[in-house]
């Protein structure tokens, strides 16, 4: 009998949990380790934030799900590893046992805790304070439509405002995020006739508009080539967003956001309601090994806080990095029972172009590793653990790197079954191949598509409920694909 326990409930670590259970025969115990009591699906979380849906449109419960489909579950965080001897420690945050300390053992361990809001790296920066916030989460979101309904009504009445969206840190990712949230919110204000009273900004890190960390992508629009930065710039200049690039923000007062841009000056901005996405790091875990010595950089990179996996992480200049520097295995070099899929694994590099300002401040995306890549790693990570149980340490496993498979994104610009409406990009790969396709930067455009329209929004709401139903396993989950 094997022991699997997953640190995480989010898209990665539901993920691999669901095809572990599946996969592995009953005598095999799968444990889950999570410090949320409810699955959220997190891309609708911008729903939530402009007042269209609400946090149990968008999350269920785990405990009752886990304990139908016979999955083990803590609802605990992971304090401290002991890879040596196969266990973690975890820490209860709700319940009877809240505080407490608990040993968990395991086989294989899947570390998918994702990333830590990392708020505290901008001075300033925090949901709910100096009219910031976010919608990282359901209940940050939840904070974030009250201000701005709020708001609204004051325009209502006669005011004028000036609205942020976009970075919380020189080196934040989630682009896609904060892009869905301005067009939602631009088109929330026309809908309610208050528009023409907002100064609507996108303040971002990219160099240049449509990067989204992954260096931005040149595709097919219909028949026509267009560059993902012609594509964002006709959507803001439409909707009469503004944007300023290679912004750094580095505080953040009551109303005021200060930054940084490339060329070294240093501004500052005043509003009335601001979403700032934060930093993103890993959680600060430490490890140990047998004799209680300090193992740390064994498990997790000291630059990141991520964990480390087997990826090639040499320190090389931007000219040399490659495709061939990103993971396959999600499997730690050290420990080869520890896995860490989606945001939990530490990247050997970002995916845009490295940039400081004049005054040496590193200003440009972390890379994303969210949505369609955390679950398509989660299932490689369960399947690759189910073939090590079955067939032993010499299992042959597969690999799924970023700079081999594609991606589909859709960015809600509006939210309506008849006036919404959204722009859907597919990419291949995500990590560009300059190599393979030299001539269309790094990506193959028989693959790489964009589109923008009513009909995405469609397609967006439909795969709103239809990831729901496999996230809750369902009958015939597994048919509907990461």
């Amino acid at each position: 009998m094997a022991r699997v326990v997953v640190l995480g409930a989010g898209i990665a670590g539901h993920t691999s949990a669901m095809y572990l259970r599946r996969l592995l025969g009953k005598e095999h115990e799968v444990l889950v380790v999570s410090p949320n009591s409810r699955y959220q699906w997190i891309p609708s979380n911008i729903w939530i934030g402009i007042g269209k849906m609400t946090r149990e449109q968008t999350t269920f419960p785990l405990e009752p799900l886990y304990k139908k489909k016979g999955i083990e579950y803590r609802q605990a965080r992971a304090v401290t590893f002991y890879p040596d001897e196969n266990y973690v420690m975890v820490e209860y945050v709700a319940g009877e046992k809240k505080g407490q300390q608990e040993k968990v053992e395991y086989d294989y361990l899947i570390n998918a805790t994702g990333p830590k809001l990392n708020f505290e790296a901008t001075e300033g920066l925090y949901p709910g304070r100096n009219r910031t916030y976010s919608v990282c989460s359901y209940t940050h979101a939840e904070e974030a439509w009250k201000a701005l309904s709020e708001l609204i009504e004051e325009l209502k009445k006669g005011k004028e405002a000036t609205i942020v969206i976009g970075m919380g840190h020189p080196k934040a990712t989630c682009q896609g995020a904060a892009f869905e949230y301005i067009l939602n919110v631009d088109h929330e204000l026309r809908r309610r006739g208050v528009r023409d009273r907002v100064r609507l900004i996108w303040l971002s890190n990219e160099a240049e508009l449509g990067d989204f960390g992954v260096d931005g992508m040149l595709m097919k629009v219909g028949r026509k080539e267009m560059h993902s930065s012609e594509l964002v710039q006709l959507v803001f200049e439409e909707r009469d967003i503004e944007w300023i690039l290679g912004a750094g923000v580095y505080k953040v007062e009551d109303g005021k956001v200060h930054f940084e841009t490339l060329d070294g000056q240093n501004h500052t901005i005043e509003f009335d309601f601001a979403m700032l996405i934060p930093a993103f790091s890993g959680h600060g875990f430490k490890a140990y090994d047998k004799d209680g010595g300090d193992i740390t950089d064994k498990l997790f990179s000291p630059k990141s806080g991520f964990m480390i996996v087997d990826a090639d992480y040499t320190p090389k200049p931007y000219e040399e990095w490659s495709v061939d520097d990103w993971p396959e295995k999600y499997q730690n070099p050290h420990y080869p029972n520890i896995f860490a899929p989606g945001i939990a694994f530490a990247p050997p590099h970002t995916i845009s172009r490295p940039r400081k300002s004049a005054s040496g401040r590193e200003i440009f995306p972390a890379p994303p590793r969210t949505g369609m890549p955390s679950g398509i790693m989660g299932r490689l990570v369960a399947e690759n653990v189910v073939r090590l149980i079955n067939e032993g340490p010499d299992a042959h496993l597969h690999g799924v790197s970023m700079g081999r498979i594609g991606a589909a994104c859709i960015a809600s610009s509006g939210y309506g079954l008849k006036s919404g409406s959204a722009i859907t990009i597919t990419m291949f790969p995500i990590v560009p191949d300059y190599r393979r396709y030299p001539d269309t930067q790094g990506r193959d455009l028989n693959y790489t598509i964009g589109h923008w329209g009513l009909a995405g929004h469609w397609m967006k709401y439909l795969l709103h409920h239809m990831f729901l139903y496999k996230a809750k396993m369902k009958p015939f989950w597994w048919m509907i694909p990461e």
